[in-house]
């Protein structure tokens, strides 16, 4: 490198966490504030993030509401990561915690789980579990596509 100085890392500040949630919430705000407005990155030409970020023009207005017109039903996935089907509690992932989903039957007591355009896998009702799709995301879509 031509010229720049690099100054030396900062030293590990061996604290420990903070007594509660707020506590520790405020020391990760400070860090993050000092990461972003005071530490120089080399990446960055040595310039600190706050000075090259700029807002997104466009407003995000979070996800469209979701529909399955082509599956036999919705479930809405509660918060701990279960949808209820036919009084039977079945585990999905707290990921899609609060999302929409659509349930199809594809065979007696086979339901596939769709989310947006993704199938994710099948539920065995029997079972009572979600057995997941290799790669949803990969090239075999539901007909919503």
């Amino acid at each position: 490198m031509s010229g720049v100085q690099i100054p030396p890392p900062l030293p590990l500040k061996q604290c420990p966490p903070g007594r509660n949630i707020l506590q520790q919430q405020a020391r990760f705000d400070a860090f993050v504030s000092e990461f972003n407005t005071e530490r120089p990155h080399e990446a960055l030409a040595m310039k600190v993030p706050v000075d090259l970020y700029t807002p997104s023009a466009r407003r995000y207005n979070g996800l469209p509401e979701i529909d399955y017109p082509f599956h036999d039903r919705d479930a809405l996935v509660t918060n701990c990561g279960r949808i209820c089907m036919h009084r039977k509690k079945i585990n999905i992932s707290t990921v899609l915690a609060g999302q929409k989903l659509g349930i199809k039957e594809v065979d007696d007591g086979i339901w596939l789980v769709s989310f947006m355009h993704y199938d994710l896998g099948y539920i065995d009702l029997e079972q009572r579990t979600l057995q997941t799709i290799d790669n949803p995301f990969g090239t075999s879509l539901s007909p919503m596509s």
